[in-house]
Parts: structure tokens; C-alpha cells; sequence
């Protein structure tokens, strides 16, 4: 392998995915490791921090893509919790397709080599049918804004890199857990380690996880692997469990009792409406 990819701006480099992801980068030994951040902070891995709070607003006088063969784009508007903004989509797109394409037009006339998106499997949509599993080559059906933004935000690319001959990776992860996660997964995690009783013990749902340390490994592959180029990955463990189950291995790993109640999903469901 030639060292052509070894030079390396990951944007969203404070983020759940992209910290670890630049801390592993560096620690390889054979990558130049550059961090896109919003706010004025001090990454020791990083051999050159860029703040940069709008990616709209890049300059091509800028430079931020010099001495840079591939760019890894972690940063993204995430969900929004109650989200009060008059036209969610709208602020979704501000950022996950009009900053993401901006800034891919931008490395790819300055040379940059490969552009690997992390993306999303809200792409794909929310659920599976019982027995199936989503897949690369799905025709995409998002249902939120969110996943409507990053699948907007891939076809853009896909045109900018047949347009320009920048190679193109796509990576839509189900959901990360692994050190430093947040959101729901960490409030599930607090509940369990108090010891809360959930009603949770009779859900036989299944929900497909990817640990992070997988998926940066699968990061790590996608920038130097030439195969990699212009395709599509859905990364998750390959090993599906249901909320219960999930529970129950949180309990185990952080050494508490579950105390899952079996209440009826259906008795849930009205209980939810209400």
C-alpha cells in the first residue's frame, strides 16, 4: 500500500465517532492526522486542529484541504430531541447536504484522493419486515429528516465524485455504542446501573448494534483499501438482540441485577398513546 492515503482530515473530530476515530488514526503510526473542530479546543493526537464552524462558508484560499488524500466527514446535524425549529428538514439540510457537498466539492479540486461520508442506516428506513435485513443496494426510503438529509447528501456526492473522479465511500452504521456514548443508549445505561425496574422484559423486538471500535476498523479499511472505492457499506456486528436482551448484557457488563418487569408490548403500546 502506498502512503498516497496517509494523510487524513477528519471533520466532527470532537464527536462520539469522530474523537475516537482521530485518536486511533494517530495512534496507528502511519497516518498525518488533521481535526476539523466548531470550538477554540486543544486535541494532542491531532497533528493540526481547523476551526470551522459552518462548512458552507469554506474558501478554497483556506487551504484546509492542503497536504490532504482523504477526507473522513463524521460531523453531521444528529437528532434533535423535541426539536422546535419551524422547518426541521430544512435546518437537516443546512448542514447534512449543503455543508457536506460544499465541502466535497471543495476536496475534490484540491486533490483530495478519497471522501468517505458516515452516513446513515436511517437511509434505508426504520424497520425491517421479520426475517430481513437492510442492504446496501436497497432502494433508500427515509422517513425522517434526518435520513432524508443524508440520503440527499449521498446522491450529491455520488454525482460529485462521477463528475470529478474523486473516489467516494459510504458508510451508513446502525446504532454505536461503545466509551462515550450518549443520547438514549447512555439513559439506558444510567437506568440499568441504578437499578430501575423497566417494563421492558417481554419486548422481543430486534435491533442491530455496531460496537465502535468495528466501526473504526471498518473506517481504517475503507481509506486504504482500493476495493473500497465508490461503494457502499452498512456496518453493524452482525448479531441482533432484542431490548431485553440488550438490557440484560448492560446489567452483566456493568455487574448490577436486571430488574426487567414483563409487561405486554401491547399493554406498552396503549400505555405510550396515553
Amino acid at each position: 500500500m502506498s502512503n498516497l492515503n496517509n494523510r487524513i482530515l477528519v471533520t466532527g473530530a470532537t464527536g462520539f465517532l469522530g474523537s475516537s476515530l482521530g485518536k486511533t488514526l494517530s495512534l496507528a503510526g502511519r497516518f498525518s492526522v488533521k481535526a476539523h473542530v466548531r470550538t477554540d479546543i486543544k486535541l494532542p493526537w491531532a497533528e493540526e486542529v481547523i476551526q470551522l464552524s459552518d462548512f458552507s462558508k469554506i474558501q478554497v484560499s483556506d487551504n484546509i484541504f492542503e497536504k490532504v488524500d482523504a477526507v473522513i466527514h463524521c460531523a453531521a446535524r444528529v437528532h434533535v430531541m423535541n426539536d422546535a425549529t419551524s422547518n426541521p428538514l430544512e435546518e437537516f439540510r443546512k448542514v447534512n447536504v449543503d455543508g457536506t457537498l460544499h465541502l466535497a466539492r471543495l476536496a475534490a479540486k484540491a486533490g483530495v484522493r478519497r471522501f468517505i461520508f458516515i452516513s446513515s442506516i436511517k437511509v434505508n428506513g426504520e424497520n425491517t419486515e421479520s426475517g430481513k435485513i437492510y442492504k446496501a443496494d436497497d432502494t433508500p426510503a427515509p422517513k425522517d429528516p434526518y435520513g432524508i438529509s443524508k440520503m440527499e447528501a449521498e446522491n450529491g456526492l455520488k454525482q460529485i465524485a462521477a463528475e470529478t473522479g474523486m473516489e467516494l465511500v459510504i458508510i451508513r452504521p446502525v446504532l454505536v455504542y461503545g466509551p462515550g456514548v450518549k443520547a438514549n443508549f447512555l439513559t439506558m445505561m444510567r437506568w440499568v446501573h441504578k437499578g430501575v425496574p423497566l417494563p421492558l422484559g417481554a419486548i422481543q423486538n430486534k435491533r442491530s448494534l455496531v460496537a465502535l471500535d468495528n466501526l473504526i476498523d471498518l473506517i481504517v479499511t475503507c481509506i486504504e483499501h482500493p476495493a473500497a472505492a465508490n461503494q457502499i457499506f452498512i456496518a453493524s456486528d452482525g448479531e441482533d438482540l432484542s431490548t431485553s436482551e440488550l438490557l440484560r448484557r448492560m446489567a452483566n457488563a456493568l455487574g448490577v441485577r436486571t430488574r426487567l418487569l414483563p409487561v405486554p408490548q401491547s399493554l406498552l403500546v396503549i400505555m405510550a398513546t396515553i
